[in-house]
């Protein structure tokens, strides 16, 4: 399970992550990240729930439509993305949100495959050894 602070649960911290953060794609998924930062353009902070000068931890939503599969695949894809996710929370910027978008492939591809493809896109997005 994704620890609570690690979870992406706002419609506007998704929407950060989908509009403003950097993309990569693989065939079952699109990993969505956007990297911290303290202050918009503008001044204010981008993240109202976290304290002054504080950074707050990174964070992960996901997104599974019903294009991967009935209820029970949906929900089996979100368990496997969540349980990668957590193993690799520590090489996330602090701050960042991230968000993992299934594609509809996700159903059947199995946790190696999809363990796979998501290195492969955070070592695109956080600039690793390919």
């Amino acid at each position: 399970m994704l620890p609570t602070e690690n979870r992406l649960r706002r419609r506007e911290d998704f929407a950060a992550a989908v509009r403003r953060g950097r993309r990569a794609g693989r065939p079952f998924l699109v990993v969505h990240l956007r990297r911290a930062s303290p202050r918009s353009e503008s001044g204010e902070r981008t993240d109202p729930h976290a304290a002054e000068g504080v950074v707050p931890p990174a964070r992960a939503g996901f997104v599974v439509s019903k294009a991967v599969g009935n209820a029970v695949v949906r929900n089996l894809v979100k368990r496997r993305l969540r349980h990668l996710v957590r193993e690799r929370l520590d090489v996330l910027p602090p701050g960042s949100l991230m968000v993992i978008r299934a594609l509809p492939g996700a159903g059947e591809a199995d946790h190696d495959r999809l363990a796979r493809d998501l290195d492969t896109a955070l070592q695109r997005l956080l600039g690793g050894p390919s």
